[in-house]
């Protein structure tokens, strides 16, 4: 039996440090499915571990990419299966840890199929979205498929502002003549492991407050600087993120630098909520306390894993 031990959990509430003890509790090494920590050029942003992190165990998917690369989330689910696997031939354990709820998604479940779209449909829906932005990707989709827009609008709006993703999903509609929805859970994804799926939590005025302080380090750290050298490239899709658009407000002359900064936390904080209620939603899912005792998590994975 192959076990991948899962953490979730909202931004800054210490999946890191969890993740590091578990992986050499377990003598493992530590797959990454944050999305915005892919990418080598956004080190500050995104809360890279540190060197004396990524020293304490073998990570995986950590700065492998680069922010010019088209990188999906299709992309990360084949080549982490395939590193999974290859952890698998020499490890009955494997850590899984991010705050990205679509890929951990990816992952533990896996994707539903979509027939293939002619590339003209493509060809079209992206002059569409060059010539009328982006607004008029997110009409389409209302119009196409209602029940799929307002299902994104309540429980992941930053989706609607992603020019990739919603020209994906206004493809779908308009190459099939079905709405994108009707393809979601088709069908179930065989896996050859078992998850044992740990969150951490905290309340939320606390998780709040350790937002607020990582930003503030992130600017101490050098974030102003690490954004600038991106404003050339700020139209990419790697870069549509929290931490970043709101400096290149500022570096455009929209915001002042204070306010830019209280944005970083506001919009930070609102992410957190949204990632808590993803992963509030995910059934099997054991959840602790920020501060607990990790050994008290680790007997609780042995525990499944002796039942299992």
């Amino acid at each position: 039996m192959k076990y991948l031990i899962t953490i979730v959990g909202p931004t800054a509430i210490g999946k890191t440090s969890l993740s590091i003890k578990l992986a050499n509790y377990y003598k493992c090494e530590i797959v990454s499915c944050d999305s915005r920590q892919f990418f080598k050029e956004m080190a500050i942003g995104t809360a890279v571990p540190n060197p004396e992190e990524l020293a304490s165990a073998p990570h995986h998917f950590i700065q492998n990419k680069s922010i010019f690369d088209n990188y999906t989330v299709g992309d990360f689910e084949k080549e982490a299966l395939a590193k999974i696997e290859e952890l698998f031939k020499k490890n009955d354990y494997v850590v899984l840890v991010g705050g990205s709820g679509l890929y951990v998604d990816a992952i533990l479940k896996g994707f539903d199929d979509f027939p293939a779209i002619d590339s003209a449909v493509r060809e079209k829906v992206n002059s569409n979205y060059e010539n009328e932005g982006i607004e008029f990707l997110q009409q389409q989709l209302e119009t196409l498929d209602p029940v799929y827009f307002q299902k994104i609008t309540s429980e992941n709006p930053e989706t609607l502002q992603n020019p990739q993703r919603m020209m994906r999903f206004v493809e779908v509609c308009l190459g099939t003549g079905k709405p994108y929805s009707s393809f979601l859970n088709q069908k179930k994804n065989n896996r050859n492991f078992t998850p044992i799926i740990i969150g951490l939590e905290a309340d939320r005025e606390i998780i709040y407050n350790r937002i607020n302080q990582r930003v503030d380090i992130m600017i101490n750290d050098g974030l102003l600087e690490e954004a600038k050298a991106l404003y050339p490239h700020k139209d990419l899709n790697a870069l549509q993120t929290v931490g970043y658009r709101e400096l290149f407000c500022y570096f455009d002359g929209e915001f002042t630098l204070p306010f830019a900064i209280e944005e970083i936390k506001k919009n930070t904080r609102r992410f957190s909520k949204r990632q808590l209620t993803w992963f509030k939603r995910k059934e099997n899912t054991q959840w602790f306390d920020y501060l607990a005792d990790q050994n008290k998590i680790i007997s609780h994975i042995n525990k499944q894993i002796h039942n299992s």
